[in-house]
């Protein structure tokens, strides 16, 4: 992660994300530990409250997990006049998870002036993967920005 002293200011979703948890970080339970440059971490303990019928992990709070990661890895990315939506997600399942401590690491790939491309890896707490997401995002400017960022859109 970049040194915060010479890094440039924080994007204000950033800022939103280390200052409160959003509200579907509170209900899933996941936490967004790091955010800098291009880079995110977010964590979350898998238990009985996650389970689909099977008794392992949905593999939607999985999605979850990674795309919060991967979006605040983007967002990091960001002028204070862009925004972002995601245009694709994708996930690939490796191994079941019960109860586990995970950890979803994402980066951005590619950064174009419109179009990004960010990879997560999610792992268990003893580093074996799990799970594989990649996610484009498309920057939003000018209105499409203020658009996207008024109350309630």
């Amino acid at each position: 992660m970049t040194n915060p002293s010479k890094a440039p200011p924080a994007h204000p979703l950033v800022n939103q994300v280390q200052n409160t948890k959003p509200p579907i970080a509170e209900l899933i339970g996941f936490v967004i530990e790091g955010i800098a440059e291009g880079h995110a971490v977010g964590s979350l303990q898998a238990g009985p409250q996650h389970a689909n019928p099977m008794g392992t992990m949905h593999g939607g709070v999985l999605c979850d997990l990674a795309d919060a990661a991967m979006g605040m890895a983007f967002a990091s990315t960001l002028a204070a006049d862009e925004s972002f939506t995601t245009m694709t997600l994708n996930i690939n399942f490796f191994r079941p998870v019960w109860r586990s401590l995970l950890r979803a690491e994402a980066r951005v790939i590619n950064r174009g002036r419109n179009v990004g491309y960010v990879e997560c890896e999610v792992t268990d707490q003893d580093g074996k993967r799990v799970a594989k997401a990649n996610s484009t995002c498309f920057v939003l400017h000018g209105a499409a920005h203020r658009e996207s960022t008024k109350p309630g859109a």
